[in-house]
C-alpha cells in the first residue's frame, strides 16, 4: 500500500529511526501497541545501534515478519522455518533492488566511526537516501505479507 509506505517515510522524516518507521506502520495490523514496536525497534536504527550493520529498514521489516509469522520456541519448527524463508525472500528482494542490506554499503560510509558519521551528517545522507530504503522495505514487506497467512 502506497499509503503505508508514505506514512513510514513521514515518520522517518519526523525523527523516528529507520527500523521504527518501517515496523511501526504495521502495529495495528499485528494487534500490538505501537509503543511496544517502537521500543523494540529502537536499537536497530543506523545499522543496529549505529554500527553500520544491517539497515534498520531491513531489521524493522524482519521484526514485523517475526511478529507476524514466527514461533515462540523450538517446538514451533514450521512457524520458525516459514519465518526464515520469508526473511530470506525479503532480503533477496531488498538486495536486488538496492544492492546490499548493510547500512555501511547503502550509505557509502561507516556510521560506527566519527568520520563516517560526520560524513553522513554533512552530506545529509540519511535524509536523502534512507527514505527510499524505508519506502522499499515497507513495499516489499506489504507484498510478502499479503501473500501469506500467519504461521501461528
Amino acid at each position: 500500500m502506497a499509503k503505508r509506505q508514505e506514512e513510514a517515510v513521514s515518520r522517518f522524516m519526523a525523527g523516528y529511526n529507520c527500523a521504527q518507521a518501517t515496523s511501526s506502520v504495521f502495529a495495528a495490523d499485528l494487534g500490538i501497541p505501537e509503543e511496544v514496536i517502537l521500543r523494540a525497534a529502537t536499537g536497530f536504527g543506523g545499522g543496529m545501534g549505529r554500527t553500520g550493520g544491517a539497515c534498520g529498514a531491513v531489521t524493522g521489516a524482519i521484526l514485523v515478519l517475526g511478529l507476524s509469522f514466527g514461533g515462540t520456541g523450538p517446538t514451533e519448527k514450521k512457524a520458525n522455518d516459514k519465518t526464515h524463508a520469508l526473511v530470506q525472500e525479503f532480503i533477496a528482494r531488498f538486495t536486488d533492488r538496492n544492492g546490499a542490506i548493510s547500512c555501511t554499503e547503502l550509505l557509502g560510509c561507516d556510521l560506527s566511526t566519527e568520520e563516517g558519521l560526520s560524513r553522513a551528517r554533512e552530506g545529509k545522507l540519511t535524509r536523502i537516501v534512507c527514505p527510499g530504503y524505508v519506502r522499499d522495505a515497507v513495499e516489499i514487506l506489504d507484498s510478502i505479507i499479503s501473500g501469506q497467512s500467519p504461521g501461528r
